[in-house]
């Protein structure tokens, strides 16, 4: 069993930054693949970024390249999601998830999911 709890959402204007964290507790040993995946009103959950825990390669989804940045602290089994020149549209709820396979991409390859975190960015 694997707990995650993600931290770090908030309201910020257009233009501000916010950095999420994802805390991963108990048998979270074998897990490979981590990411951050966020939802908005009226849409689908989807793909925002992601990384192999120990390799340390990162994806990202094409509409937060240079703007996000994915990383981790082993020690701290934390994985954090920097948001810079947040967007209106970036308005969702946001998830990190872990998986024991390789399908950064798809939500459905993922074994376990945090609560989600709101974040909210105003005009």
């Amino acid at each position: 069993q694997v707990q995650l709890v993600e931290s770090g959402g908030g309201l910020v204007q257009a233009g501000g930054s916010l950095r999420l964290s994802c805390t991963a507790s108990g048998r979270s040993f074998s897990l490979y693949s981590v990411g951050w995946f966020r939802q908005a009103p009226g849409k689908e959950r989807e793909f925002v970024a992601g990384t192999r825990w120990t390799a340390g390669s990162t994806y990202y989804a094409d509409f937060v390249k240079g703007r996000f940045t994915i990383s981790r602290d082993n020690a701290k089994n934390t994985l954090y999601l920097q948001m810079n020149s947040l967007k209106p549209e970036d308005t969702a709820v946001y998830y990190c998830a872990a998986q024991r396979g390789l399908s950064l991409y798809s939500g459905n390859a993922y074994d376990y999911w945090g609560q989600g975190t709101q974040v909210t960015v105003s005009a």
